[in-house]
């Protein structure tokens, strides 16, 4: 039988892009690639969440866009973060971290 991939929690998507650029710029597949990796295979950035998901976080200021060429000689947008956006990040980072301490506990519970 197959494994299953979940599907994103609705919401993290912006918190996982922002992270796969927190050490250095990416272009969009290395973005999902990054991600998948390293959620050890569990999570995948379909295409057609992760460019809007980008250019929402463009025009709020965490991310900036430069054409560059990619690793196979192709011209792609390269994503890197912002001081906004590492601002962003650790906010999220923050909240995400508490309802997850939340849920754990409810779930704890006997």
């Amino acid at each position: 039988m197959a494994k299953e991939k979940p599907d994103l929690v609705y919401g993290t998507l912006d918190m996982l892009i922002l992270k796969s650029l927190q050490h250095e710029p990416r272009h969009g597949l290395e973005i999902a690639d990054r991600t998948h990796q390293m959620s050890q295979d569990i999570l995948r950035v379909e295409q057609g969440s992760l460019y809007p998901a980008l250019y929402r976080l463009e025009a709020q200021g965490w991310v900036k866009a430069e054409w560059g060429v990619s690793d196979n000689n192709r011209k792609a947008r390269y994503y890197k973060l912002t001081s906004a956006g590492r601002k962003q990040l650790a906010a999220e980072t923050e909240h995400w971290s508490r309802i997850t301490k939340g849920i754990h506990l409810v779930l704890s519970q006997a």
